[in-house]
């Protein structure tokens, strides 16, 4: 094989490597990609059924329900328009309570029970995650400008 050849090959092969290489980048990326709904957005069925995503607003005053079992907890996170019920079991963060913003990961079931896997909490009285506060906004705006 002539050094032209080989060259041809090894530049080839460096491509394909590179070419395999990112693929493999991607694909993990995607798998691990979590999106950020509103409970509007999860109530008009723009959230996946099965896959994990975040829904963050506001802890409903008043909905907050602990089982038996002293892990679980029932909520409802609402953007001021729509209201969706969250089920965690697990410790809650110190600042979660009710009336403050949450942001929840997890899977959305069949019966409209949000699952959460994990519940971020705000980080100080003026602190609110800056996905929730922008639904938040984006909800009153929707509000305002659909009344008569």
């Amino acid at each position: 094989m002539k050094n032209r050849h080989k060259r041809i090959a090894l530049i080839a092969g460096g491509v394909a490597a590179f070419g395999i290489a990112t693929a493999l980048v991607l694909n993990a990326f995607q798998s691990n990609l979590v999106f950020f709904f509103t409970p509007t957005q999860v109530s008009a069925g723009e959230a996946p059924q099965e896959r994990t995503f975040r829904v963050g607003g506001m802890v409903q005053t008043g909905s907050v329900q602990r089982q038996s079992d002293g892990l679980t907890v029932k909520f409802v996170v609402t953007d001021t328009a729509k209201m969706i019920p969250v089920s965690y079991t697990g410790i809650l963060p110190d600042l979660f309570s009710e009336g403050k913003g949450v942001v929840a990961q997890g899977k959305l079931g069949a019966d409209g029970l949000f699952r959460a896997e994990e519940v971020l909490a705000k980080h100080d009285e003026n602190y609110m995650p800056p996905e929730a506060q922008h639904a938040l906004d984006e909800a009153a705006k929707n509000t305002i400008t659909a009344r008569p």
